[in-house]
């Protein structure tokens, strides 16, 4: 499976029922540093009903994109 499947995967599994099932999905995405879920992720943030998967998915947007700020920001 690619990471871009894979990244497509968690983002829909954001949408699950089950906040398990959720919180696991944001540590993913976290994991892969996946910058195309940051949107997903914010949507999570804004709108998740679970005060721990909000929390989550806030902290995997700030991982996220503190990482891709300072892969930019690196001499090539």
């Amino acid at each position: 499976m690619t990471t871009q499947r894979i990244v497509e995967y968690h983002i829909a599994r954001l949408q699950n029922r089950d906040r398990n099932v959720r919180l696991e999905s944001v540590r993913e995405l976290a994991l892969i540093k996946a910058a195309e879920a940051l949107e997903a992720l914010k949507e999570v943030y804004d709108n998740d009903p679970d005060i721990e998967v909000r929390k989550a998915a806030q902290e995997a947007g700030r991982e996220i994109y503190f990482h891709h700020q300072n892969k930019e920001k690196s001499p090539k």
